[in-house]
């Protein structure tokens, strides 16, 4: 007896499609699992013969052999519970055969038959529909989920025992009507730039980095404001587009992280893993790699604060992400690919002791740090890290006068209208490059044909990249950035006073001149 049904899993932020094979034969009962399973997947023999048990059916007193195909693709998790208890089922003639090829299975069973959600659904289903199948038997918990990838017939179901309804058809396609998600990834909109005071210069870096998607740091003292400044980023930020939308979707469904019954996320990411993170935990990795904190930011917002703290290894794998805005994992029999294209935002102390940028005031203390130990700290962030970085922005105290005055501060509604104004500017000039989204991603002859200098910028830009030493990509970033600049002011040609702001935002290559 034999019986087969399509099931799913994921490699990488992607689905594959996987043939549950099922063979009852003559023999002492024996229960195998084939085809590279996990321990997650051994243990279904279990699961499934009790919820088949449970719900009145008959577990075969045979010897079952159950093979997942392809069977050179490792495979792990819950999702195959479902079609194997299908498969088993349907082999031994108590459930009737469906059409293999337009209906998916998945779900994982509990003891006593209840289907439970399982991770990654989306990501299954946009692969199903690619291929052609138009029907998902799946955990009612994962319905508004899968209704995410388009025209699709769901059946939900909460029982192995509703698998016969629903595999014969006389279950009623349900339609599933998906919420808009309530950005469950950033901080809470509450918040307000409004609260921060006397860091205009700050707010109008962060700006910039907002309006062209750049990468920024900022280095002050303790005390300064600059975690409220980077917490309240978010609230500055434009929404996820459709495509945007379902590709973050789409991966916080694989990391489990998805809330349930949700619909597409459309705030930006925003992430801020402690500083005692392993290199696993932020690229991705694991026997069958998961997504890290940089693909959790995808199309947001990546949050180191502390930076010198983090081990050096773990910030200088950010290296090649932050160029190709992917990042591939490689184990002995696969490659897997992770998208991770995301902001950077960090934040430092100026030295060890945290009072570099003190104020002039000889009742505040004053710093205290050698020159060979204020070059020790600022080494552990390493200078290719720093060419990717294209915002070095100085956060000094503020002094009393701006913390008491009572002249409005710039909002976050007043930092966001200026955010659009550029966005507008960069949505009119890449549309019909759909590769390009913002300033920040502008490379090769595109990035030349797009920044322009007038006599005098071109001036400037040459002064500075001599005088200051700058790289080839240090180069190019102020390029970008000067172009940001351009657009918060509608757009026009980069004059020298774009360049010279943009210049000004490299305060750690400023800082390496001799006095």
């Amino acid at each position: 007896m034999f019986g087969k049904i399509l099931s799913a899993c994921v490699v990488g932020v992607d689905g594959r499609i996987v043939e549950t094979e099922v063979d009852i034969s003559r023999g002492l009962p024996a229960f195998h699992i084939v085809g590279l399973p996990d321990s997650s997947i051994r243990e279904s023999m279990e699961r499934v013969r009790a919820a088949i048990r449970h719900c009145g059916y008959e577990f075969p007193l045979q010897r079952i052999t159950v093979n997942l195909a392809p069977a050179d693709l490792k495979k792990e998790g819950s999702a195959f519970d479902l079609a194997i208890a299908a498969g088993i089922l349907t082999a031994s003639g108590q459930l009737p055969a469906v059409d293999v090829a337009e209906t998916l299975v998945i779900g994982e069973l509990s003891l006593d038959g209840r289907l439970r959600p399982v991770p990654g659904v989306l990501a299954m289903v946009i692969h199903a529909v690619q291929q052609g199948i138009r029907t998902v038997i799946l955990p009612a918990a994962n319905a508004a989920e899968a209704s995410l990838a388009g025209e699709l017939r769901i059946v939900p179901i909460e029982h192995l025992s509703q698998l016969k309804e629903a595999m014969t058809g006389k279950t009623q396609w349900r339609h599933v009507v998906h919420r808009e998600s309530k950005n469950q990834t950033s901080p809470a909109n509450t918040e307000d730039y409004a609260d921060v005071r006397g860091q205009e210069q700050a707010k109008r870096a962060l700006t910039i980095a907002a309006a062209g998607m750049h990468n920024i740091v900022l280095i002050g003292p303790p005390g300064t404001g600059k975690t409220m400044l980077m917490r309240r980023l978010p609230t500055i930020l434009s929404d996820l587009d459709d495509d945007e939308a379902l590709e973050v979707t789409k991966i916080y469904s694989i990391a489990s992280l998805l809330p349930d019954r949700s619909g597409l996320i459309r705030k930006r990411p925003f992430r801020s893993p402690h500083h005692s993170i392993s290199l696993n935990g932020l690229i991705g990795g694991g026997p069958i790699p998961r997504p890290g904190e940089i693909s959790l930011s995808h199309r947001g917002v990546l949050y180191l604060d502390e930076l010198p703290e983090f081990p050096r290894h773990v910030l200088e794998s950010l290296r090649q992400p932050l160029e190709d805005r992917r990042v591939t994992i490689s184990r002995a029999k696969a490659s897997y690919t992770f998208p991770c294209d995301f902001l950077l935002a960090a934040s430092m102390n100026p030295c060890p002791c945290g009072l570099g940028y003190g104020s002039a005031d000889p009742q505040r203390r004053a710093c205290t740090c050698s020159p060979a130990q204020i070059q020790k700290y600022r080494a552990k962030i390493s200078g290719p890290l720093l060419d990717r970085i294209d915002m070095q922005v100085e956060v000094p105290p503020p002094g009393f006068q701006a913390m008491s005055s009572d002249a409005p501060a710039w909002s976050s509604e007043r930092m966001k209208r200026q955010v659009e104004i550029a966005l507008r500017v960069q949505a009119e000039r890449y549309r019909h490059n759909p590769g390009i989204r913002f300033n920040s991603e502008l490379t090769g002859s595109r990035l030349h044909e797009v920044c322009r200098l007038t006599d005098a910028a071109q001036k400037l830009l040459q002064e500075s990249f001599e005088a200051l030493g700058l790289s080839a990509r240090a180069y190019g970033r102020i390029l970008r950035l000067a172009r940001t600049i351009a657009d918060l002011e509608g757009g026009g040609p980069i004059d020298a006073a774009h360049v010279a702001e943009a210049v000004q935002y490299r305060c750690l290559d400023r800082a390496a001149l001799p006095a």
